[in-house]
């Protein structure tokens, strides 16, 4: 892991609660722009258009939509669909009580993102095989089930985060990505498990 402190810095914080910034992102086309995006740095709608087969003009308005509620902004240089457009790192999170909208647009939210990475998982295991060795051993699943109280689940949510942290400026600057990282998807959750009952016998 790095030791150095220029990595240990935390991304700017954003909860969304806005029904408006959830229904934003709950979009499968834009779901994919942000992946592209993150992994490329920057892009056009033309791009883009390449990488996810949407045409230029759909992007286009896809990445203003974007924009509109703070998860692109402009790369700077070109004009039209030829304008870069990068995504806005910050460490997001959605979620808690809400009533109405809100809570509407957050579970379409998140029934959406569950799903798309529960595809792009299943794509890799189709080509997991095509993999390098290292990559192929390296990469993992794992699930368990564990004791815990409220306040050690916040603990074991935070620990994860902070595993996390030490790599986050290689978000933002490619200068400090070694030459063989690739981009890596990681995903995880903790939540209590369904009560048993008697009615269930």
């Amino acid at each position: 892991m790095p030791d150095d402190d220029k990595h240990h810095h935390e991304l700017p914080k954003r909860t969304l609660r806005d029904p408006r910034e959830l229904r934003a992102m709950a979009h499968p086309v834009r779901i994919r722009i942000m992946d592209e995006l993150f992994i490329a740095g920057s892009l056009t709608a033309s791009q883009l258009s390449d990488r996810i087969g949407e045409s230029p003009a759909n992007c286009s308005w896809h990445l203003r939509q974007l924009a509109k509620y703070g998860y692109v902004e402009e790369a700077g240089g070109g004009t039209g669909r030829q304008r870069p457009w990068r995504p806005v790192i910050e460490n997001r999170s959605w979620g808690g009580r809400s009533e109405g909208e809100a809570a509407a647009a957050g579970a379409a939210m998140a029934e959406l993102m569950y799903q798309h990475e529960f595809d792009e998982h299943q794509e890799f295991e189709r080509r997991q095989d095509s993999e390098p060795q290292d990559w192929y051993d390296a990469a993992f699943w794992s699930q368990s089930f564990a004791w815990l109280t409220a306040a050690e689940l916040v603990e074991f949510k935070e620990r994860i985060v902070a595993q996390i942290l030490p790599y986050a400026e290689r978000f933002t600057d490619p200068a400090t990505r070694p030459a063989d990282a690739r981009a890596v998807r990681l995903v995880s959750w903790g939540f209590p498990a369904r009560p048993w009952s008697e009615d269930q016998e």
